[in-house]
């Protein structure tokens, strides 16, 4: 079957786009003639700040990707790549996960409707830090589309309240950069440092984690990544709480190739989401050998084995979140928990994911002929 990606890719950076270019090698593998069209402005640099910085080196083997003119602002794109893809393809693929990109992408989508099965893949069903207007525009690209794939019940449950399209559910496959794993072995003596990786965002709770940090003494705390928030406000909070000494921020986008001797100087990674969907970033930290504390949200209750090879608190509980910080460092419990950590199932994962995806695309193709009728 033909298939058409459109979404972010190569140089884009993040876990979409490397989502996007390891589901066109897993299609191609198993024999569909894969096409990927990604953007040339993503988004707004207020909003995505990733847009003024993209890749110079590909962090996995690049899918060979069109670079059509498929801007977030500009209509005069829409149309005519939603065309273009359909006239290739059997099946149009829409990969979504910013509100700001819903408009262009509800327009391709109307415009590849005509002649190919259009299927979202959804990878924010619940924008997490919404505004006025995200659920209409989100409603209008999930109706423009015949069938929707998300990565949590949780979203399938807030879709059903913005479109009467069909939803499946799938976990969100491992489509890590293309690295070496850490050297830490797991029996390593503890070093009393946590890892905070990723973009800097209020939902994701690095302000709980601070606070929880106030109250587990002798434990230094590393913040890798962008911030999407104002850093002065988080600095100003570990001034107040006493923590500046034990608080070490890289304020910048991770290399993939800096990822295994980075994380090989932590005893764990700490995810204190207020709110979440889906995120492979357990999957990136058990590749490394990393156990893994996380809130009870998103998908880190089905990809963190509470007390094999992570630990799970409430999002947004100070006090649950050091308690499970304090275990960590309770004789013989990191070096359990470490030994616990086991790679994700990649391929079972994986072969599950693109069968989901095949029942949505594969319901009944229309033909050019039938088209033409």
């Amino acid at each position: 079957m033909r298939i058409t990606l459109i979404g972010p890719a190569f140089p884009w950076r993040g876990g979409i786009p490397l989502l996007t270019n390891e589901l066109a090698h897993r299609l191609t593998a198993y024999g569909h003639t894969v096409q990927v069209r990604t953007w040339t402005r993503q988004g707004p640099a207020r909003l995505l700040p990733a847009e003024l910085h993209p890749l110079a080196t590909p962090e996995a083997e690049v899918y060979p990707t069109i670079r059509e003119p498929l801007s977030w602002r500009n209509p005069l794109d829409w149309a005519r790549t939603g065309r273009r893809a359909a006239a290739a393809s059997d099946v149009v693929v829409l990969l979504y996960y910013v509100p700001f990109q819903a408009p262009a992408l509800a327009a391709v989508a109307r415009a590849a409707h005509r002649d190919a099965r259009v299927v979202v893949i959804c990878a924010n069903a619940v924008p997490h830090e919404s505004r006025p207007g995200d659920r209409m525009v989100m409603s209008w690209l999930m109706r423009s589309a015949d069938a929707i794939l998300v990565h949590t019940e949780a979203e399938r449950e807030a879709l059903r309240r913005l479109t009467d399209r069909p939803v499946a559910v799938a976990a969100l496959p491992p489509h890590l950069p293309a690295t070496g794993r850490s050297e830490a072995g797991a029996d390593r003596p503890p070093l009393r440092r946590l890892l905070f990786f990723g973009k800097v965002r209020p939902y994701k709770g690095v302000d709980v984690l601070l606070r929880a940090m106030a109250l587990v003494p002798d434990v230094e705390l590393g913040i890798v990544g962008e911030f999407y928030e104002d850093r002065a406000r988080l600095d100003a909070l570990a001034d107040e709480l006493g923590l500046a000494e034990r608080i070490h921020v890289t304020p910048d986008y991770l290399p993939a190739h800096r990822i295994p001797e980075v994380f090989a100087g932590f005893d764990a990674l700490v995810l204190p989401y207020r709110t979440a969907t889906a995120s492979q970033l357990v999957a990136l930290a058990h590749w490394h050998g990393l156990p893994v504390v996380a809130t009870r949200v998103g998908n880190f209750p089905e990809t963190v084995r509470d007390g094999v090879d992570g630990l799970l608190c409430p999002p947004g509980d100070v006090l649950g979140l050091a308690g499970a910080l304090r275990s960590l460092y309770e004789p013989g419990r990191l070096e359990a928990l470490r030994a616990g950590v086991r790679p994700a199932d990649g391929e079972g994962v994986w072969r599950a994911y693109i069968a989901a995806l095949w029942s949505l695309a594969g319901g009944r193709v229309r033909s050019r002929t039938e088209s033409a009728g």
